[in-house]
C-alpha cells in the first residue's frame, strides 16, 4: 500500500466533494471512509485511476450518509451532472482547501490540526501522537474545527499569508510522535509552491528547508541543545541548503520581497559561512532592518539586537536591546548573552539563570542552567565570545 499516494490525493478529492455541495464535515467523514476502503482493497487488487476511485467511494459514501436528508434529490443529482471519477486535475480545489482550514476563524492549533488532517491526510491518532494529547482530545479539536468551517463559502479569494503563517506554525511544531512534523510542513508547503505562484510561497519553502538543513546538528547526543556557532557545520544538509538558496534567489528576483523571504535571506547567510566566525553579520543587520520595516515584531527587533551586538560589538546590541519591552520571550537570555560578550560575567550568570526560569522547555532550561553553571564556576575568567545564543 502506498500511503505516501493515498496522502497526496486525500486534499483533492477532498476539495472536490466540497465543490459539488457537500458540507466540509460531511465530506472529511466520507473521504476518510474512501481511504479505509482503500487501505483494506488496494493492495489485492489496485485501481487503474486511484483519484477517481477515491472520488467514487467518497461520494457514495456521502451520499449514504445523508440519503435521508431532506437535500437527498439535490446532491444527488449533482453527482448526475459530474463524472463519476471527477476532474483530472485538482489545483485549484486543493488551493481552496489550504484557505478553508487557515480561515481566520479558527484558532491557531485548531486551523493546524484541521490542515494536517484534511491536507496533510493525517490520522487523528498521528496527530494526535505528534502533539503528545490523548486521540479523544484531538478527535474533538478537529471536530470543532470541521463544524466551524462547514458554513464557509469561497466567494472571495483567500489569504495566503493566513496559509502561510498556518504552514510555519506546522513546521514549528517539532519533531514529537510518529509524524515528523518539520518534514510534513515541507511536504506540504511544496505542494502549496506547485499550486500557487507566490514569491512568499517560496520564501517560506526556502525557509524551511534552510532551518531544517540544520537538524541533525542542533542537539548532542544526551539531547542538549547545540548552539549555533558551535554546531558541526559538517552534518548541515548541503542539498538542502543549496536548494533552499536557489528557490530563494528565484524569489527575490522577482522584487517582491516579504518577511518569509527576509527570514530565508538570514538562514542563507548563516548557511553560507563555513565557520561561525565568518558570519556576515553585517548584511544579516541590513536583513533585519528589513524585516523590522516589513513586520515591526519585537521578537526581529530582539533577533536584531543580536545581530547588531555580532556585527558592531555587544555594547551596541545592549543599546539595542534596552528599547525593547523586558518581558519578551528570550530577552534575558540575549541580554546574558551580550553581558557576556562584554565581559560581565557576574551580570551574565545571574541573567542566564533568570532566563533558565523562564524558558519555555526542557532543552531550552537545561540549557541556560549550564550557561550559568560555567560562569559561576569562573567568576573571574573572561571567556571566549564565540559561542552564540542557542538556535
Amino acid at each position: 500500500m502506498d500511503e505516501a499516494l493515498l496522502r497526496s490525493l486525500t486534499p483533492s478529492v477532498l476539495a472536490i466533494l466540497v465543490r459539488r455541495g457537500a458540507d466540509f464535515a460531511a465530506a472529511e467523514d466520507a473521504v476518510q471512509d474512501a481511504l479505509v476502503e482503500a487501505v483494506r482493497g488496494w493492495p489485492a487488487d489496485p485501481p487503474r485511476d486511484p483519484k477517481g476511485w477515491l472520488v467514487t467511494v467518497a461520494w457514495r459514501r456521502f451520499l449514504d450518509a445523508t440519503r435521508a436528508d431532506a437535500a437527498r434529490r439535490r446532491r444527488e443529482d449533482l453527482v448526475e451532472e459530474e463524472p463519476a471519477a471527477g476532474p483530472a486535475t485538482g489545483v485549484d480545489d486543493t488551493l481552496r482547501l489550504y484557505f478553508l482550514c487557515a480561515h481566520p476563524s479558527l484558532t491557531a492549533s485548531s486551523a493546524v490540526a484541521l490542515t494536517l488532517r484534511a491536507v496533510g491526510g493525517l490520522t487523528t491518532r498521528q496527530i494526535a501522537r505528534a502533539y503528545l494529547v490523548p486521540e479523544a482530545t484531538m478527535a474533538q479539536r478537529i471536530s470543532r474545527a470541521k463544524r466551524t468551517v462547514s458554513t464557509v463559502r469561497f466567494d472571495q479569494p483567500g489569504d495566503v499569508a493566513t496559509v502561510l503563517r498556518v504552514l510555519y506554525l506546522v513546521f514549528n511544531e517539532g519533531y514529537s510522535g510518529d509524524v515528523d512534523l518539520a518534514a510534513e510542513a515541507i511536504r506540504l508547503t511544496r505542494q502549496l509552491a506547485a499550486a500557487i505562484d507566490h514569491p512568499e510561497v517560496a520564501g517560506l519553502l526556502s525557509l524551511m528547508l534552510l532551518h531544517h538543513a540544520r537538524r541533525a546538528s542542533r542537539t548532542g547526543p544526551d539531547g542538549s541543545l547545540v548552539p549555533l556557532a558551535e554546531q558541526d557545520r559538517t552534518r548541515w544538509d548541503t542539498e538542502a541548503i543549496a536548494e533552499g538558496v536557489e528557490i530563494l534567489q528565484a524569489a527575490l528576483a522577482r522584487d517582491r520581497l516579504g518577511e518569509f523571504q527576509a527570514q530565508a535571506a538570514v538562514a542563507a547567510l548563516h548557511a553560507d559561512a563555513p565557520r561561525a566566525e565568518e558570519t556576515d553579520w553585517v548584511q544579516i543587520v541590513e536583513w533585519y532592518d528589513e524585516l523590522v520595516l516589513l513586520t515591526d515584531s519585537p521578537v526581529v527587533r530582539l533577533n536584531r539586537a543580536v545581530a547588531v551586538g555580532e556585527a558592531d560589538g555587544p555594547r551596541a546590541g545592549l543599546a539595542a536591546l534596552a528599547a525593547l519591552d523586558d518581558s519578551l520571550p528570550r530577552h534575558t537570555a540575549v541580554a546574558a548573552y551580550l553581558h557576556e560578550r562584554d565581559g560581565d560575567l557576574v551580570v551574565a550568570a545571574r541573567l542566564y539563570a533568570e532566563a533558565a526560569h523562564k524558558a519555555s522547555n526542557l532543552a531550552e532550561r537545561d540549557h541556560l542552567t549550564r550557561q550559568a553553571a560555567r560562569l559561576n564556576s569562573r567568576p573571574d575568567a573572561r571567556l571566549d565570545a564565540g559561542k552564540g545564543p542557542a538556535c
